[in-house]
């Protein structure tokens, strides 16, 4: 199997993977299962207390919920506003993460070259990357939050424990993070050069290559020339024969 084909089932994998892990981050939202608590009142009648970021529910076993918003943001703490920008970036940018991947992948063919299109990926996966660690976040600050209250025995107010819902946004913000983790890779791996040095570097003309390896220069010479070295040789040769003919001397008994 090609190196091609090995990379674009991964990049169709990843993409599955964090589709999904986007999806189980969105359905957390609307979800009221974040903390939960019982008090058993009655012998009979059970009240359970759930909340999430928006709002505060409570019902029994009657059957009977009432479920109620927040009276006021500007009265809430910081870590509540913390938490829900965090969780409303988590899905955005989980969006925009799967339009980039999904026009950047190999089995897309949308785009133009397969570096411009593995650079799309590449784009795609970081931006799945912040998408998954703003859930992660967002679930380990909350779960922090209730676990230090719940351990606290200084705390008087009613103590909840962790919901559903934190732990489907733990799930779904892995599945991110390991899903864009191995797109970035393989992308970034193709689309972006590997020795920036190298690439920046001058390449070598046809007229020096062939002067530095094929030809050689003649001594005390700056210029460059292309003569090939079979004119030197000659002109040498012719050279040597004329200075043997003219520097011969002759004695007198050579004419004998």
């Amino acid at each position: 199997m090609k190196y091609r084909t090995v990379v674009m089932y991964l990049e169709i994998g990843c993409f599955v993977s964090c589709l999904c892990g986007w999806m189980l981050v969105c359905s957390t939202l609307p979800t009221e299962y974040w903390t939960f608590s019982e008090v058993g009142s009655i012998v009979l009648t059970t009240s359970n207390y759930y909340s999430n970021l928006w709002r505060d529910c409570i019902s029994d076993t009657t059957g009977v919920s009432d479920c109620k918003d927040y009276p006021s943001m500007l009265a809430l703490p910081v870590f509540l506003h913390a938490c829900r920008a965090l969780a409303v970036c988590a899905v955005i940018t989980g969006f925009f993460g799967g339009v980039l991947v999904l026009v950047g992948m190999k089995c897309t063919k949308i785009g133009g070259s397969e570096v411009a299109n593995a650079r799309v990926t590449f784009a795609g996966g970081l931006t799945y990357l912040v998408s998954g660690f703003c859930g992660m976040i967002t679930y380990s600050w909350w779960a922090n939050r209730v676990i230090t209250e719940f351990v606290d025995p200084n705390f008087r107010a009613q103590k909840f424990e962790l919901g559903a819902a934190v732990f489907v946004g733990w799930g779904g913000s892995i599945l991110l993070i390991c899903g864009a983790a191995v797109i970035t890779y393989f992308s970034g791996k193709e689309g972006l050069p590997s020795s920036p040095e190298r690439s920046r570097r001058r390449p070598v003309s046809y007229a020096t290559a062939r002067t530095r390896h094929t030809y050689n220069l003649p001594a005390k010479s700056s210029r460059v020339t292309l003569v090939p070295p079979i004119f030197y040789e000659g002109r040498k040769s012719r050279a040597t024969r004329t200075t043997t003919k003219t520097g011969r001397t002759f004695t007198r008994d050579s004419f004998v």
